[in-house]
This record gives structure tokens, C-alpha cells and sequence, in this order.
């Protein structure tokens, strides 16, 4: 067992990175020094930073690592401001992480899912419509990558059509290390009102929707109103911005891997397994996420992490982990054995992941049947990439068929 003082901290400001280019910070970690320490741009002081496959799914399991001892603490990070609102469930443990995931589970049923498939599948028709109408060159982000999440997640939260665009800006302020603390907090009090608006409503108008859900669940005494509005607020932006930025990063793959494409085209009841595979590969954000405190030593990849050091863990060099996945630089449509950790591990596991893995089918699904002959319109070196994004992205995908 290593001995925690001996490692060096690696001063670590994540670059943005163009495409889907891996991090070079990550990939040297997770293969020369798979359980590390580093300093991020904002906060104090450094935390540990776990990258291996087994070792990322033990932290994220262990209750002896806690995001509730993160709470006020200025742990060092990427972004200014600390992303989850005010009693989200991001920063809570068992048993409270517990009895917040049980009343947001209530959304995602077999039965709700069923509905907004159908509702998905009609959406994303009336979106290509209009993309035709438009004619090319068009952006796809614009049109598809950016709307269709935006009103999936919205349907779901209950979120009317007229308030969906300022929901959205409130978002990506929110999720983006480039406006300043300022801005950014600016922007969780705004969503947080809207959502205590939205919830007072809902007590005397319920519908089918999660924002009645959790009105329910505050008159039940089962959530506490800032936790109901934490939840909202989470559900919203991760359902939305997450989901933009994956689909047009999977459309990016595609369009720039001609055979990947191809196969998937001859062979569409591989989607499915496609997708898992695109999830794994892609390098959806930038850093890391929301991290934990150690609350007692624990020994972790053979380095003992002490007691008190906060820690973040890396989904995506887990997705590449060599002792996992095979050949795991390469995109790979016939890897069955696809443990990917893309929706993060154990009590924390994104609820929305149905959701997502559906949005990303329809699609991909829907695009090229529609566009058969849809490519870029203009050079993929001159594409521009979200700067400062917590999500990576593209800002936009100019297209034409």
C-alpha cells in the first residue's frame, strides 16, 4: 500500500479539446499513475483522483466516500460556482439520496416511458420537417440536437413550450465554467424561483408530469421544498443540455467515420448495441464531476486515501480502461461486453438514462432514413467546439443531403 503524502499533485486546467479527442491528462493517469492527486482551476487545495474501472465503481459504491461532506467546503473544481442547486440530490447520501431517487423514479416508469417514446418519435418527425423546409445548408444542432431534448426533458418536468427558452439559457449558464460565478449563480437562483413557481402550481393544478410529482411528495412530507426544487433543477439541465451535447456528439462520430455510418445503415437493429458503444467511446465532458469526502482512511487501488481529502472519480477513463475493454481507443459497434460507466455507478447512476438511450435511438434512428445522404457541409477542422463547457460539445453542425 502507497502512502498518501508521497504523490505529487498535478496542477491540472483541462484544455478545450477539439472533437472527440481524449484528454491527454486523463489517458497519461489512468495508465502511469491510476490513483493520483490534482488541483484543479477553482478552490482550494488538491483532491485525489481515481481512474481505473474497478477502482471508479468501488468509490462510487462505498458509503465511506460522501457527496453531503462536500457541502461548504471549498474543494477544489472546475467550474467557479458549485453546480447543483441547494439540497439537490448530487449532494446527498443514503438514506436521504435514497428517498429522493424513489420519488424521481416515479417518472420513469415503463408506462411513462412508453408515452414519451411515442411523443419522441413525433417530435423528432416534426423537427426534420422542418429541417427539409429549411433546406441545406442547415445546423443540425439548431435544429434537432438542441430543441429535441430540450422539449423531451421540458414535457417531462412539465415545463410549457413558451418558458423552454429561457430554461435553456438558464442551463447552459449554469453548466459552464465561461460566465463566472456571478452569472452562474445568478442563473440557479433564477431556475430555482421558476421552479418553486412551477411547483405552488402544481399543488392546485396536478398533471402528469414530474413537477406534480414532487408537489405531491413535499405536501407528503416525503421531500422538503428545496429538495424538490434541487431535483427539478437537476432533471431539467441535465435532461437538456446533457442530451444535446451526446446526440450531436454522436452525429459528429458518424458523419466523420464513413463505415461506421455504413454499417449502421445496413444493419439497424444494431442501433441499440451502436449507442452503447458511442456512449462508452464519447468523451461527453470536460474534467470531472461532483466529488466526495473521505470519512475515514480507505485504502483505494492500493493507495491509502486519508480521512477528510476529497476525491473525484473518472467515468471516463474507466470507459478506456484497457483491463475492461479491448482495443478501448477504438470505436467499436461489435463489443458486446460493454460495462460502460457513461451514466456513472451505483447510487448515483443518472435516473434519466432511459431517457436518454431512447432520445439517442430516435435520433439516429430517424435522421439518416430521413437524410440518407447527409454529410458536413463544410470542413471538420472548421468546426467550432464549445469553450469552457462542462459537457463538451459542438456549437453547432452545418449539414447538408
Amino acid at each position: 500500500m502507497t502512502v498518501a503524502p508521497s504523490s505529487p499533485v498535478h496542477f491540472w486546467t483541462p484544455p478545450d479539446l477539439p472533437g472527440l479527442t481524449f484528454d491527454p491528462m486523463l489517458a497519461r493517469l489512468l495508465h502511469e499513475e491510476p490513483v493520483s492527486r490534482i488541483r484543479l482551476p477553482n478552490g482550494e487545495g488538491h483532491a485525489w483522483l481515481v481512474t481505473r474501472h474497478e477502482d471508479v465503481k468501488f468509490v462510487s459504491v462505498d458509503p465511506r466516500f460522501s457527496r453531503q461532506a462536500v457541502v461548504g467546503r471549498p474543494v477544489t473544481r472546475l467550474a467557479p460556482h458549485f453546480i447543483p442547486l441547494d439540497g439537490a440530490v448530487g449532494f446527498a447520501d443514503p438514506p436521504d439520496h435514497t428517498r429522493m431517487r424513489r420519488v424521481v423514479a416515479k417518472a420513469f416508469t415503463a408506462r411513462s416511458m412508453r408515452r414519451l417514446h411515442d411523443q419522441a418519435q413525433e417530435l423528432v418527425e416534426s423537427l426534420l420537417d422542418a429541417l427539409e423546409r429549411h433546406g441545406p445548408p442547415a445546423d443540425l444542432v439548431a435544429h434537432l440536437n438542441r430543441p429535441f431534448p430540450l422539449a423531451m426533458v421540458s414535457e417531462l418536468m412539465g415545463v410549457p413550450a413558451e418558458d423552454r427558452d429561457r430554461m435553456a439559457g438558464w442551463s447552459e449558464t449554469v453548466i459552464s465554467a465561461a460566465h463566472g460565478r456571478e452569472a452562474s449563480e445568478r442563473a440557479k437562483a433564477e431556475l430555482a424561483a421558476y421552479f418553486t413557481d412551477l411547483l405552488a402550481r402544481r399543488r392546485t393544478d396536478p398533471r402528469e408530469d414530474l413537477t406534480s410529482v414532487l408537489a405531491e411528495a413535499t405536501d407528503a412530507g416525503v421531500l422538503a421544498e428545496h429538495e424538490a426544487v434541487g431535483l427539478a433543477g437537476l432533471v431539467q439541465i441535465s435532461g437538456a443540455h446533457a442530451v444535446r451535447n451526446n446526440s450531436a456528439n454522436m452525429v459528429y462520430a458518424l458523419l466523420t467515420r464513413p463505415a461506421h455510418l455504413a454499417r449502421l445503415r445496413a444493419e439497424p437493429a444494431l442501433l441499440p448495441q451502436a449507442v452503447e458503444e458511442l456512449l462508452r467511446y464519447i468523451p461527453h465532458r470536460n474534467a470531472v464531476g461532483l466529488s466526495r469526502i473521505a470519512l475515514e482512511d480507505v485504502e483505494v487501488g492500493g493507495v491509502l486515501i486519508p480521512a477528510g481529502d476529497p476525491l473525484y472519480v473518472s467515468y471516463l477513463t474507466a470507459n478506456r480502461d484497457p483491463e475492461v475493454f479491448a482495443d478501448p481507443e477504438e470505436l467499436d459497434f461489435d463489443r458486446t461486453d460493454n460495462p460502460h460507466v457513461a451514466f456513472g455507478h451505483g447510487p448515483h447512476y443518472c435516473p434519466g438514462a432511459a431517457l436518454a438511450r431512447m432520445e439517442s435511438e430516435i435520433i439516429l434512428g430517424s435522421l439518416w432514413r430521413r437524410f440518407p445522404r447527409l454529410r458536413l457541409a463544410v470542413p471538420e477542422e472548421q468546426l467550432r467546439w464549445q469553450r469552457g463547457a462542462l459537457i463538451r460539445g459542438p456549437e453547432a453542425l452545418p449539414v447538408e443531403w
